[in-house]
């Protein structure tokens, strides 16, 4: 069996995987890195740009989000959208396209009169738009089924003007290339190399894969429901169990213009359904996702059902937290209905239904089911409290390392978990970080030069209230 051997060793080359390799490569001494990949290819699994909604999220829009939350995501939003407007290939890695999340009816149209408020002063791109408004951005939102405007009240908050799509697989080559790019460092990339196991030997982990065995002083995990299994092997996170939701997709004619989201249920852990150009599918408008929890933890990969049944550990704690889940009527009424629309002939009908609330127009025929488009989504269950986790999940050992489960939003959140990591491994093995330079080419703080930001406008030292907290947040340590 052939070794290599790293001081930091990552598993998984999606977009949260290939971000820290290029963040240790660029802002840190670190000088042997390396990382393994299962398949042939970076982001081949929930990285792969038919298996995500490809959204940039900055945390406006998302209407089940704290201020405290939005914020954090806003930065993590900047972190990646300087990143990609960087590089030389940026049209094919970040676009622009309008966004808004759609209120219908009175409560809803309060509520996002509230929030808009309440964020205007952090988000100066966000508009509110009134009905004549949203029907000059997204006039088939407006048009009724008898082409009359809807009748219902409904408003919009959005903007017109900022990159809110990225590409995700395209962000996590340019993260590989890059990053094998930076001289005076050993950067290696190991495809088509499955991790069959993790151990500690002499203060070193040993990963073996088929034929070779790395030996490596820090490790992180960014492989979704498999770095849970991992954390197992390691003895580490055995009081998770793991809860695989899928999202699949429909695809219609090029209807909307952008993105348009619709008001979350903050009582359902699962995304609302939402309105998308898909990037790589021109002419089409993708809506989704459903939600539909399966035993498997790579979508169309049913080999991963034995990890699943691993990692699920089903016993009388999992079923209890199953059970809390179940006793909610509008989670338990809306996971039955997703099983619905898993099912052929009817599937669409059910569909149409809910895609209505976006635009009423939408005819059956125009509904198409996405085949092959969607990925799963490792929702953590704590059996010690007997509750699914929302969000992120993370189990940092404090040993030199880290396992990655679930990131939250998405991949939007793979260059601000990266810096997490990072920074936690530096400590780790007494390594340095090169603040200024990475202050000023991914949070853009450079009191010497002015630069464009995601939403278009030209930051400078404003005393603007989003200035002042984007810097605080910046220095902020894990």
């Amino acid at each position: 069996m052939s070794t290599h051997q790293y001081e930091l060793l990552i598993i998984g080359a999606g977009v949260s995987g290939s971000a820290l390799l290029y963040e240790t490569a660029r802002y840190t001494d670190i000088q042997h890195i390396g990382i393994v990949e299962k398949y042939a290819a970076p982001a081949r699994v929930n990285s792969l740009s038919s298996n995500n909604s490809q959204t940039l999220h900055c945390g406006d829009i998302e209407t089940n989000y704290s201020l405290e939350k939005a914020l954090k995501v806003q930065r993590a939003a900047r972190m990646l959208a300087n990143y990609c407007l960087s590089q030389p290939d940026r049209d094919h890695l970040i676009y622009k396209y309008p966004k808004m999340v759609l209120g219908v009816g009175a409560r809803e149209c309060e509520l996002l009169r509230a929030r808009f408020e309440r964020l205007r002063p952090y988000y100066p791109q966000l508009h509110l738009f009134e009905k004549k408004d949203i029907a000059r951005i997204e006039p088939a939102v407006v048009a009724g089924r008898d082409g009359r405007l809807r009748g219902e009240p409904i408003v919009a908050l959005g903007s017109t003007d900022e990159y809110t799509a990225v590409n995700f697989e395209a962000a996590s080559r340019s993260f590989v290339r890059q990053a094998q790019k930076v001289e005076g460092k050993t950067v290696d990339v190991h495809y088509n190399q499955n991790v069959r196991h993790i151990k500690v030997e002499d203060d070193r982990f040993l990963v073996e894969t088929d034929g070779t065995c790395y030996q490596t002083r820090s490790l992180v995990v960014c492989a979704g429901g498999h770095s849970l299994k991992l954390a197992h092997d390691l003895g580490y996170g055995r009081h998770y169990s793991c809860l695989p939701v899928a999202g699949s997709y429909y695809f219609t004619p090029q209807i909307l213009n952008g993105k348009v989201y619709t008001v979350q249920n903050d009582k359902l852990p699962f995304a609302a359904i939402h309105g998308d150009p898909d990037v790589l599918v021109p002419g089409k408008t993708r809506f989704g996702p459903t939600a539909l929890i399966l035993p498997i933890l790579e979508r169309y990969n049913y080999r991963t059902l034995p990890d699943f049944l691993r990692v699920f550990q089903f016993d009388r704690r999992v079923a209890a937290a199953l059970w809390e889940l179940f006793r909610v009527p509008d989670i338990r009424n809306y996971m039955l209905k997703n099983v619905l629309f898993e099912i052929p002939f009817i599937r669409k009908l059910l569909f149409l239904k809910d895609a209505r609330k976006i635009v009423p127009s939408l005819r059956l025929r125009d509904l198409s089911f996405a085949k092959k488009v969607g990925g799963i989504r490792p929702q953590l269950i704590d059996k010690t409290q007997a509750k699914l986790l929302m969000g992120e999940a993370k189990i940092d050992t404090g040993k030199g390392a880290i396992f990655n489960m679930t990131p939250s939003p998405g991949g939007t959140s793979c260059m601000e978990n990266a810096e997490i990591d990072m920074r936690a491994i530096a400590r780790f093995l007494g390594a340095h970080i090169d603040e200024q330079r990475f202050a000023r080419e991914l949070l853009g703080e450079d009191s010497q030069h002015r630069q464009e930001d995601f939403t278009g406008r030209m930051l400078d030292d404003e005393p603007h209230p989003d200035g002042l907290l984007r810097r605080l947040l910046g220095r902020l340590k894990p």
